[in-house]
């Protein structure tokens, strides 16, 4: 239930502070006296489209805050627990701020949340009602939601909707690898033909790089035999090598190191000379010993790396890169190969997803035509209260293409008048009529409905409606208040004679300029309000009479 509305610099509202109670609580005022604020700014509340176009001239931002009482609603914890949120004391404190660059912000318990978090929040807190719902209700979609919405079957519901997604899905990939199979079949030769051509290559990653070195030392054979040779003699071969001349210095220092032990370090680093060029020596030596012309071998690595070429012009810049476009090329073939059981698979599933669709919507039309007699029933009752006694309604069921809402059609079909065969109902419902069978229809679902809303906001339901048509809306309202909070705008006393709670709206003037305000009347000024309403500017002593025996009427049943 809403306790109480706060609005600042919204519109013509400077700021204005509303406390709403349980029960019927009705808003009136002057034509253009922005009565519809209130509940535009509660609709902006709960998540409705933000614009700077809402900020009233001269102010950087628009502000609404709302507290609402939620003690024991499970559905409204469960969507505060993951945003770490929770009611104070069973109230939540929602606001709404929108900014000057047409950007909004939203508060919950005076942190900031993401305005998708009110959206969700809203179903549970109130049920705004308004001209552009009565147009909704031209909608088959709508008014099959509708007719779902009273049958109360929404569990079934979600179990159609779920064998649709998969039916869907199914049919969505069979379709897509069908038509990605018939390309990848022209390609398939192809593919077949470049795994053959590598494969048979039988490349090694590292293989082009040793074959290179290979081949420059093949190629120079000679110049590194003498290169070699010359290295190992040196180092090795002969008095003057590096190795002898080592050797006599090591002596020498053997020799310095008995009288003067401090060069110890330097025999030291002689031997260590003598070992490594000594291990050089025999590096040498077996170097010279493997290196031999092998004009056969010269022409195998060159042949092989001429290939290896061959294969990188086409496949990819190295041997790597050839390696992995042979793995995708495999891949390709694999899925080829793999896609005609894929396909099987899944035309075995999208079979068993169709019939197990056939028999769920099939169930769905069954409940559907079940409901569609008590809510014709029921309708009609509510219709007879708001003189529309003779109308006809009925839902009209017809097949329609499969949807995650099942396999039908719901046509609301009217008759106003007795013996006219019943039509759609945007074809033969006044404006007056429309609003009537819309309160109805709001009567019969808040009904239904096991729901904690507790909220319903009704904008311009007496759109076209007067005479005793009026006092029907208002004790239909009346009904709809006794169990829960309901908040109206009227421009009609017949109406707002049953409320429990009267507000007047009206624009005033404060420092130049115009705001609305809100006032919540007693007896007194609430008999003059009606009075007013049904006299017009100048209140007549007979206005205020039948504003009274309005007021008395209203709580006759």
């Amino acid at each position: 239930m809403l306790l109480e509305l706060v609005v600042e610099n919204y519109a013509v509202v400077e700021r204005l502070r509303v406390h709403f109670h349980s029960g019927l609580n009705l808003l009136t005022g002057e034509t253009g006296s922005g009565k519809s604020i209130v509940v535009d700014a509660l609709g902006l509340l709960l998540g409705g489209r933000a614009s700077a176009d809402m900020i009233r001239t001269g102010e950087a931002r628009a502000r609404v805050a709302g507290i609402f009482d939620v003690r024991d609603h499970v559905a409204i914890r469960r969507l505060l627990e993951p945003a770490g949120l929770e009611a104070e004391d069973g109230e939540l404190l929602i606001e709404r701020e929108v900014l000057a660059s047409g950007k909004s912000r939203a508060f919950v318990g005076s942190r900031p949340v993401a305005v998708s978090l009110l959206k969700d929040l809203a179903p549970n807190l109130a049920d705004i009602h308004g001209q552009h719902d009565q147009q909704l209700l031209f909608s088959p979609d709508a008014q099959r939601d509708i007719l779902d919405l009273f049958a109360g079957h929404r569990d079934l519901l979600d179990h159609v909707a779920a064998v649709h997604h998969d039916w869907r899905a199914a049919a969505v990939e069979l379709e897509e690898l069908e038509r990605s199979e018939q390309e990848k079949l022209r390609l398939l030769d192809l593919w077949s033909f470049q795994r053959k051509e590598i494969e048979s290559a039988s490349l090694q990653p590292e293989e082009e790089t040793e074959l290179d070195n290979e081949r420059r030392v093949l190629q120079n054979v000679h110049r590194l035999q003498e290169s070699a040779e010359t290295a190992y003699a040196a180092v090795y071969d002969g008095p003057e090598s590096a190795l002898s001349l080592t050797r006599v210095a090591a002596k020498r220092v053997e020799e310095l190191c008995r009288i003067d032990s401090s060069l110890e370090g330097l025999r030291e680093h002689l031997k260590s000379a003598d070992l490594s060029l000594q291990e050089v020596s025999y590096a040498l030596r077996d170097y010279l010993s493997r290196l031999e012309a092998n004009p056969g071998r010269l022409e195998e690595v060159e042949t092989r790396l001429a290939g290896i070429d061959r294969l990188k012009r086409k496949y990819g810049q190295s041997v790597a890169e050839i390696l992995s476009f042979l793995e995708e090329v495999r891949r390709q073939i694999a899925s080829v190969e793999d896609a005609g059981e894929r396909m099987e698979k899944l035309r075995k599933e999208q079979k068993r997803l169709s019939a197990e669709f056939e028999k769920l919507a099939a169930e769905l039309t069954e409940r559907r035509s079940s409901a569609s007699g008590r809510l014709a029933a029921r309708v009609a009752a509510e219709l007879a209260q708001l003189a529309m006694e003779r109308t006809v309604f009925r839902s009209g069921i017809s097949p329609a293409p499969w949807s995650r809402s099942g396999a039908d059609r719901v046509d609301f079909l009217v008759s106003p008048n007795l013996g006219e065969e019943p039509r759609p109902l945007e074809k033969v419902a006044s404006g007056g009529e429309i609003s009537r069978i819309a309160l109805a229809l709001k009567t019969c679902l808040t009904e239904a409905k096991s729901t904690h809303i507790r909220t319903l906001v009704f904008d311009e339901v007496d759109a076209g409606v007067g005479g005793s048509a009026a006092e029907g809306v208002g004790r239909r309202l009346k009904k709809l208040a006794a169990a829960n909070q309901v908040l109206c705008v009227t421009h009609l006393p017949q109406i707002a004679s049953f409320a429990d709670h009267h507000y007047r709206v009206e624009k005033q003037e404060s420092k130049g300029r115009t705001v609305a305000v809100v006032e919540e009347l007693d007896a007194a000024a609430r008999t003059v309000e009606i009075g007013r309403m049904l006299s017009g500017q100048k209140l007549t002593p007979e206005a205020l009479k039948n504003a009274e025996q309005l007021i008395r009427m209203s709580t006759v049943s």
